[in-house]
């Protein structure tokens, strides 16, 4: 069953098939300072994979290799490659599925570059919506 996504403003929908090879939480900082957010959800797809079905990503050369494709009308980030490091793969933002739930993280990576505070996010109050003041 494959997996449907877009971004904010519904622009751009995309297409995964098939089973990802991996789905990580990207704590480095050009992930941070691109999504503005301190850590970004990639899975990992056989670039032959993904296919855009409706508009057209803009595409922004964030180092010599890597290419982040993100929506012009809305900025939402959507893919990143990188033909150097990795070769025939695309990663996609997995916040902008449709599903979110539909692939579990696995593994936290490029921790050397976390923010310190992260490390203990999980032991932070939680509240159902805006705690009231």
């Amino acid at each position: 069953m494959p997996i449907t996504g877009g971004c904010h403003c519904g622009t751009i929908r995309y297409q995964a098939e098939g089973d990802p090879l991996n789905h990580s939480l990207c704590h480095c900082s050009d992930c941070r300072r691109h999504a503005g957010a301190p850590m970004v959800g990639w899975t990992m797809y056989p670039a032959t994979a993904v296919t855009v079905t409706q508009g057209r990503p803009k595409i922004y050369e964030s180092s010599a290799n890597g290419r982040r494709h993100f929506c012009a009308d809305c900025g939402t980030g959507l893919f990143y490659t990188n033909a150097e490091i990795l070769p025939g793969i695309i990663d996609v933002q997995s916040a902008t599925y449709d599903d979110p739930d539909a692939v579990p993280a696995q593994a936290h990576i490029q921790v050397a570059d976390r923010i310190r505070w992260m490390e203990h996010a999980h032991e932070l109050p939680a509240f159902e919506r805006y705690p009231r003041q």
